[in-house]
């Protein structure tokens, strides 16, 4: 890694579906890549083909992705989310129905006291998304 490497990033553990979580937020999101990318081998510690570790870029932002083959007792919290500020009203419209699909809308796309188009979803694996509509005339 070189020294543009985030301080902080989020981590995200999955249980078997990081690589299928990886190309779902790619084709959602423009400007999304896999910036590296290691993956269990035959006889390793985790299920072949599953991710040791993995960082993904969304708009320069830095996710890392892990599968644990060990069994836990938790999953995903709304108490945590992952808000992404939306240029316009086609990108905002975007990320809500790609999201949402198969997940669960905890608040509507729709106008509210602080955003004129917002949305707060999970998607399919429970990871929380608040999505906003960057208000361009303040």
């Amino acid at each position: 890694m070189s020294n543009s490497m985030q301080k902080i990033s989020t981590f995200l553990m999955f249980t078997g579906q990081a690589r299928e979580a990886m190309n779902y937020y790619m084709s959602i999101f423009d400007n999304a890549e896999i910036v590296e990318a290691k993956y269990y081998g035959p006889n390793e510690d985790g299920p072949e083909g599953t991710v040791m570790q993995a960082i993904m870029s969304i708009h320069g932002q830095q996710f890392r992705f892990f599968d644990s083959f060990v069994k836990h007792d938790f999953g995903f919290t709304p108490a945590i989310s992952l808000f992404v500020n939306c240029d316009t009203e086609a990108e905002v419209d975007h990320a809500f129905e790609k999201l949402s699909q198969d997940g669960k809308v905890m608040m509507p796309l729709a106008a509210y006291p602080f955003s004129k188009k917002f949305a707060w979803v999970a998607d399919k694996f429970g990871v929380t998304w608040q999505l906003n509509l960057v208000d361009s005339e303040s």
